[in-house]
């Protein structure tokens, strides 16, 4: 064996494949429904799949006998699972992300469960209650299997089906996370039809986000049904979520940085501000209702580059208010003491959280999606003043 010291350079290149399967169902958890059975089943390394399953508070609220149900199902299909415990409820919606409490009464429930990596997380909720327990999954172990079951419309056209897990910290919307792709995500329609109706309308937004930046004709669909979608028609809504989510994974499998490496975040149009807009807002909003805003404003710079037309963009702001959408709220306001509104300040943390020099997406024209490296202050309060008047009519009009 050579032992010679060398100052030689070591490279070191490997690629990790990764995949996973978006399944669509109703009834998950009924007993005669073998889908998520036959899933763990067949992935664990000596069945049964030992699994600790964590239901969203929120979820448990709406589907009260749910707990009992996950654990008639894990009794029907024996051969195939074996819950470590009961199904463990915690607290969901936004507060799940802003502490570290969800995340790691997780990972101390694995650590009493004797989870190991072959073991199963399977976390049924929102897109933040599943963020949380994401995060907890993607520490236990260095990484263990996550079982994602979105109940959300956002959840599953959007945040629950990708590849990332986060939490915030001080107003800083994912400030902590990795990147974890799932072992499977499970979306059953069922779920949908508790949800309260500003959860159900506030999903559409990231469905207008994608078919803004990557589809003409989606978003000429979504414009035309925005009525009905906000009225709670469950076959629309089930059409939506498939074409968005299959747009959305089609991006990480193709878009060439699925981990984000680089400085551009070309699915996230609307979110610099979406993001700056649920801090100033004290989480006053869904997640879903700050993209919406953040979108309008975005709609409006765009249309003042010359990129899209002014028609174009009061359209599909018009329709993103027939769904139910917000496209204002008063924390676009707020000023700092020299004058400076705040939202502005979201541009500099949006080029933060990755890197490098600012990206970010406009529309060029609807349907596609092109990357701008500076924007303009004095652009984005032209957008956000011409938005409350747009805003106001809106309102006017209702009434």
């Amino acid at each position: 064996m050579d032992c010679t010291v060398s100052n030689s350079d070591l490279p070191v290149a490997f690629a990790v494949p990764y995949g996973y399967c978006v399944h669509f169902t109703e009834g998950l958890f009924a007993p005669g429904n073998p889908l998520l059975a036959q899933f763990l089943g067949d992935a664990a390394a000596r069945p049964p799949a030992r699994c600790l399953v964590a239901l969203d508070a929120g979820l448990v609220e709406a589907w009260p006998r749910l707990a009992d149900a996950v654990g008639a199902y894990a009794r029907a299909h024996a051969d195939a699972l074996r819950l470590t415990r009961p199904p463990v409820v915690l607290a969901g919606g936004e507060a799940a992300k802003n502490s570290f409490e969800v995340a790691y009464r997780v990972i101390r429930l694995a650590r009493e469960d004797h989870l190991c990596r072959q073991s199963f997380i399977v976390a049924a909720g929102g897109g933040a209650f599943l963020d949380a327990v994401g995060f907890a999954a993607a520490l236990v172990h260095r990484g263990m299997r996550l079982v994602r079951v979105p109940t959300t419309v956002l959840a599953q056209n959007d945040s629950g089906v990708g590849v990332k897990n986060g939490l915030n910290l001080r107003g800083v919307k994912n400030f902590i996370g990795t990147f974890a792709p799932p072992a499977a995500v499970f979306n059953d329609s069922d779920f949908l039809r508790t949800l309260p109706r500003r959860d159900w309308v506030a999903g559409a937004a990231e469905a207008f986000k994608v078919g803004i930046i990557r589809d003409a004709a989606f978003l000429a669909w979504l414009c035309d049904g925005a009525q009905a979608l906000g009225q709670g028609d469950e076959a629309l809504m089930r059409r939506l979520v498939r074409r968005c989510a299959r747009l959305h994974v089609e991006h990480i499998q193709s878009g060439g940085d699925p981990f984000e490496s680089g400085s551009a975040r070309p699915l996230d149009f609307g979110h610099w501000a979406g993001h700056k807009i649920e801090s100033l807002s004290c989480n006053e909003l869904r997640h879903g209702e700050a993209v919406a805003i953040g979108m309008a404003i975005d709609l409006l710079y765009a249309a003042g580059l010359g990129y899209i037309t002014s028609e174009a963009a009061e359209g599909v702001i018009a329709a993103m208010v027939s769904v139910g959408l917000p496209v204002w709220h008063d924390c676009l306001d707020a000023a700092d003491p020299a004058g400076r509104r705040l939202i502005l300040n979201g541009l500099e943390e949006f080029r933060e959280h990755l890197g490098g020099v600012l990206h970010v997406t406009y529309p060029r024209p609807l349907g596609r999606g092109v990357e701008v490296t500076a924007v303009d202050d004095a652009g984005v309060v032209a957008a956000i003043e011409r938005l409350r008047r747009l805003a106001g009519r809106a309102a006017t009009l209702r009434e």
